[in-house]
């Protein structure tokens, strides 16, 4: 778990980063975080399985990719049930990461990696 936060850690900021700037230059929340979630996908897949569950190759992607696909779908319903509350769409996403950061930890050590560390 703790090379799963680490690695995490740098996955995410550059996730929220290219979210935030994407929202700051007028893009709808829901495509920015499309758009930050497909750009990361391949770079978080191999760093996710060699450093943190010690996989190789590309096997295991289909199953990365479906768990991106639903975790991206529970973010964005997530980030979206906040903003009709009111909140921001940076200050939203920011408190929809850490759900979402278990959950995909677990979805990825249940499913994608499981026997691989």
């Amino acid at each position: 778990m703790l090379r799963f936060l680490a690695v995490g850690a740098l996955n995410t900021l550059f996730g929220y980063v290219m979210f935030s700037l994407l929202v700051l230059a007028g893009v709808v929340p829901g495509l920015a975080l499309f758009v930050g979630t497909l750009v990361g996908l391949l770079f978080n897949y191999f760093t996710t399985g060699r450093l943190v569950f010690a996989a190789r190759g590309l096997g295991r992607l289909p199953w990365f990719v479906a768990v991106y696909g639903l975790t991206f779908l529970v973010n964005l319903w997530s980030l979206r049930a906040l903003i009709a509350t009111g909140l921001s769409p940076l200050l939203a996403q920011a408190i929809v990461l850490p759900p979402v950061i278990l959950l995909t930890f677990l979805l990825n050590k249940l499913l994608v990696f499981r026997g691989a560390t």
